[in-house]
């Protein structure tokens, strides 16, 4: 069984994002949600984006944990 690093550098990664702490900085500075909006419909991320987001919370995914976490870094 392989085991996973799923953090925040590494979903930035997976999204097809520079996964370099100043971007991930940068990011975090530049984007935000509104309360009731959910990350999955963030306008700042593609179609694939979305998509990928929304099926790993979904199924309860390995990658749920670090998204709950990007979710809440952008609600400021």
């Amino acid at each position: 069984m392989e085991a996973f690093n799923h953090n925040l550098a590494n979903l930035f990664s997976q999204l097809g994002l520079d996964n370099s702490t100043e971007f991930i900085e940068h990011f975090l500075c530049t984007h935000s949600l509104a309360p009731s909006q959910k990350l999955a419909n963030a306008a700042f991320f593609t179609l694939a984006q979305q998509q990928f987001i929304n099926e790993a919370q979904q199924q309860d995914a390995d990658w749920s944990e670090v998204i709950d976490q990007l979710d809440t870094l952008l609600r400021k």
